[in-house]
């Protein structure tokens, strides 16, 4: 099996000229950039935000979790949308949203509002992220340049995050926090000019499934609340109890949902493959432990080792260098003369080592030892595990159901983040507490970051194992290697 026949979907529709296949790149990459770093972002703007909307400790993650909470839990909307409305048309629809969102949280005065406009640009970017990825199917040539934008795409999925960061420290330090959320709006509209280029595609008939939508997102929702309640009220507590069982109720309807539905919003031809199912587990998986890796690592650069904004962004460097490296040749590399599943599972494997190197960060230690190393090592991991779970996660659909395929790998990434980063804020902060009856405030805090870094190596180790039971081992044959992707970072 050669690279190409790895990343190829489906034909496209009449492709514009070559001139203007870089501007639908240059449209459809800063797209997914812009919507991935909102994951990030604010991270770094996080004690400025604080300070200034005077927000509760226990309201922090919201910041992050209602955004991906809502991102997450209506991609599968948003790519049914395109599919059924017009993917171009869809997607400058959610752009829209997403910038109104963005002013909206500019301009907030209250951490109430500030989470509203977190919500709503979760929205946005719900309805623009999947049919991003189907527009590019549509628009790119089976073939080299879709080989190309695809390994921007899958790129942009993992510097997006990174780039969050360094950005957000920039416009923290040296602007306001405010700035983190008005920096999408030129973005968008810039990405809006540029996407009369991009090709419209074939449409599906059929509806929205609304039911399936509701029960998803309030069965994903509740499930969150009720981690971060219960490790703060502890876990007898009825209202989290009651949340719990909410979650169960609703998850339980979505399943029964879909499979009597006569539009389900997951259609079954979708999942039939092994390998794009165990795809989506993995990314669910990655994305838990690698959003509260930025989510502590931030919080102990600025709590503990007290960096300010700009320097905790400079800090994550190595982070971008390492996905930069993986996604941009060495993953292509050893994508062209192994097998998908050797290349997640290594990625996976030194994602994990990075996890435990994190896990040995205290107040006192220099950066050289364990911070900057460490994320290297993790940025490397990460990069080699997104591009090829993006190849995966589209490769053999049907024309009319791109828009679904990318929208579960998005979802996958941004509902694993969401809960994981709750299931994980529960245990630091567990072993915070434990920690400080014996140690200093700092001490204690690092040993909850500690603990949620371990954690989340322990994920990335479950999604190995996921990796080795349902990707395909088979390598590509040497008569039928082609060249590996370049892909532009």
């Amino acid at each position: 099996m050669s690279l190409k026949d790895r990343i190829d979907t489906s034909p496209a529709a009449a492709a514009p000229p070559a001139p203007k296949l870089g501007l639908a790149l240059l449209v459809i990459a800063a797209a997914q950039l812009m919507l991935v770093l909102d994951n990030t972002i604010v991270a770094v703007a996080l004690p400025s935000m604080q300070s200034g909307l005077h927000l509760a400790a226990s309201d922090l993650n919201w910041l992050i979790t209602a955004y991906a909470l809502a991102f997450g839990g209506l991609l599968l909307v948003g790519g049914r949308a395109g599919d059924l409305f017009g993917r171009r048309r869809v997607f400058r629809i959610g752009l829209i949203l997403f910038a109104g969102a963005s002013l909206l949280g500019g301009l907030a005065g209250t951490g109430t509002l500030l989470i509203t406009a977190r919500v709503l640009q979760g929205v946005g970017a719900a309805i623009a992220a999947p049919t991003a990825l189907s527009l590019l199917a549509t628009t790119f040539p089976a073939g080299p340049a879709r080989n190309k934008a695809l390994g921007v795409y899958g790129a942009m999925g993992g510097l997006g995050s990174v780039i969050g960061l360094l950005l957000g420290g920039a416009l923290t330090e040296y602007l306001d926090w405010r700035w983190v959320m008005f920096v999408n709006i030129p973005i968008a509209v810039a990405v809006l000019l540029g996407s009369g280029v991009l090709v419209e595609g074939e449409r599906d008939r059929g509806r929205i499934d609304l039911p399936g939508a509701i029960t998803a997102t309030g069965g994903l929702g509740s499930l969150v609340y009720a981690i971060n309640r219960g490790s703060q009220e502890g876990w007898t507590d009825a209202l989290t109890l009651s949340f719990l069982g909410a979650a169960a109720v609703l998850l339980i309807a979505f399943v029964l949902i879909q499979r009597s539905s006569a539009a389900p919003m997951m259609p079954p031809k979708v999942l039939k493959s092994r390998s794009r199912i165990g795809a989506n587990l993995i990314m669910a998986l990655m994305g838990a432990g690698m959003f509260a890796t930025f989510y502590f690592l931030t919080l102990y650069m600025q709590v503990v080792k007290g960096y300010a904004p700009m320097e905790t962004g400079l800090a994550y460097l190595p982070f971008a260098i390492g996905i930069g490296l993986a996604a941009g040749g060495i993953g292509p590399q050893l994508l062209a003369r192994t097998s998908e599943r050797n290349v997640i599972s290594l990625g996976l494997v030194i994602g994990a080592i990075g996890m435990a190197w994190f896990s040995t960060l205290s107040p006192g230690m220099n950066p050289f030892v364990t911070l900057l190393p460490a994320q290297l090592l993790s940025g490397l991991g990460l990069g080699l595990a997104f591009v090829t779970i993006t190849i995966i996660s589209v490769r053999g659909v049907d024309p009319q159901d791109t828009g679904i395929a990318s929208a579960l790998v998005n979802t996958s990434q941004q509902a694993g983040g969401a809960i994981g980063l709750a299931a994980l804020a529960a245990i630091a902060a567990a072993a915070t507490k434990g920690a400080l009856p014996g140690h200093a405030l700092p001490d204690a805090l690092s040993s909850g970051y500690s603990a949620a870094f371990l954690g989340g190596g322990a994920l990335y180790l479950v999604a190995l194992v996921v990796a080795l039971v349902t990707i395909s081992s088979e390598a590509p044959k040497p008569a039928d290697e082609s060249a590996p992707v370049a892909v532009a970072i």
